[in-house]
C-alpha cells in the first residue's frame, strides 16, 4: 500500500473574543510543520492535496454509487453508503494509487407516481436514470479534467448496476481512450461468490434472502453495527410487508468480514484487469 500523501499546510493560530487588539508579538506564531495526510477520500482532502496527489501517481478515482432505501424494520435507509464507503476505502488502499469520489446516495429505486418498488417505502430516495447517468456522466468529465486516467463506478445496490455500464460506454466511445477511461466495474455486486460462501456455511436459498437478509446485514454488522436495531431483527422482517427477504436473525459480523473480503477481492482484481487491459 502508498504511504498516504503529506503535504505542507499553515496553521493560523486563531484570536479569541476581544484578541482583535492584540500586538503582532503576542499572538501566536504561523507554524510550518507538514501535516500527514491519512485518507483517500477527496471531499476529506484540499485541492493542493488532491492536485498533489494525482501528479504523484494517484491518477485512478473510484465513484461509488450507493441506493437511499428502505432495509426493512432493523436496518436503516442509508445501509449502502455505510457498505460502499468501507468497501471503497479498501479498494483504494489495496489499489494503491486511487481516491474516492463522494459516494452517490441518489440512484434510481422505483417510480415517483404511481410509487414502485422500494418507493413504496418511506425514506426511499429514487432518481430516474437518465438523471442519474446525467449526474455520473459530469462527475466523470470533471475528474477527468483534473487529470485522472482512469475513472471507476462501483455500486452497491442493484437498481445503478445498468446506469453505471451505459455510461462507461458513452463516455468511452467518446472519448476513444484519449485522456481518460471510464471502467464499469460489475463484479463487486454481482460476481463476488458472497451468496455461494453462504451456501458452504449452510444457509439455504430462503435464509439468504434477497434484500436485507443475511448478506447485507451482516456486511452492516461488520461496518457500522451502531445501525441495527439489533431489537427489530426478525425472519421476514417479522411481518407481511416489512420489506425484508431472508432471514437477518442469522446475520453476524463474522459472515459480513468474510463478505467484504469477498467483494473487495473481486473489485480489486476487475479494476486491475481493467486498467491493465488498457
Amino acid at each position: 500500500m502508498r504511504a498516504a500523501w503529506a503535504t505542507a499546510a499553515a496553521m493560523l493560530a486563531a484570536c479569541g473574543p476581544g484578541d482583535e487588539g492584540a500586538s503582532a508579538d503576542t499572538q501566536a506564531p504561523l507554524s510550518a510543520e507538514p501535516q500527514e495526510v491519512n485518507t483517500v477520500f477527496v471531499e476529506e482532502m484540499t485541492w493542493t492535496e488532491v492536485r498533489d496527489a494525482i501528479a504523484g501517481g494517484a491518477t485512478t478515482v473510484i465513484i461509488p454509487t450507493a441506493g437511499t432505501e428502505q432495509n426493512g424494520p432493523h436496518m436503516v435507509t442509508g445501509k449502502h453508503r455505510y457498505i460502499i464507503e468501507a468497501a471503497s476505502d479498501r479498494i483504494a488502499r489495496e489499489l494503491g494509487n486511487a481516491l474516492v469520489a463522494p459516494v452517490v446516495t441518489y440512484v434510481p429505486e422505483g417510480n415517483v407516481d404511481p410509487p414502485s418498488g422500494h418507493m413504496r417505502y418511506a425514506g426511499t430516495v429514487t432518481l430516474p436514470n437518465e438523471f442519474f447517468m446525467k449526474l455520473l456522466e459530469y462527475a466523470a468529465r470533471s475528474f477527468r479534467v483534473h487529470g485522472f486516467t482512469d475513472i471507476v463506478l462501483i455500486g452497491d445496490s442493484g437498481g445503478n448496476q445498468r446506469g453505471m455500464e451505459e455510461v462507461a460506454g458513452l463516455l468511452n466511445g467518446e472519448w476513444g481512450g484519449e485522456g481518460a477511461r471510464v471502467h464499469f466495474i460489475g463484479d463487486y455486486y454481482a460476481a463476488n461468490g458472497y451468496r455461494e460462501w453462504l451456501a458452504e456455511q449452510g444457509e439455504t436459498e430462503e435464509s439468504i434472502g434477497r434484500h436485507a437478509g443475511i448478506t447485507d446485514t451482516s456486511l452492516l454488522l461488520y461496518v457500522a453495527p451502531q445501525h441495527i436495531r439489533q431489537d427489530q431483527l426478525a425472519p421476514g422482517g417479522g411481518f407481511e410487508g416489512s420489506g425484508v427477504s431472508g432471514d437477518p436473525t442469522r446475520a453476524s459480523a463474522e459472515y459480513g468480514e468474510m463478505g467484504m473480503e469477498l467483494r473487495v477481492g473481486a473489485a480489486v482484481r476487475q479494476i486491475r484487469d481493467a486498467v491493465g487491459g488498457g
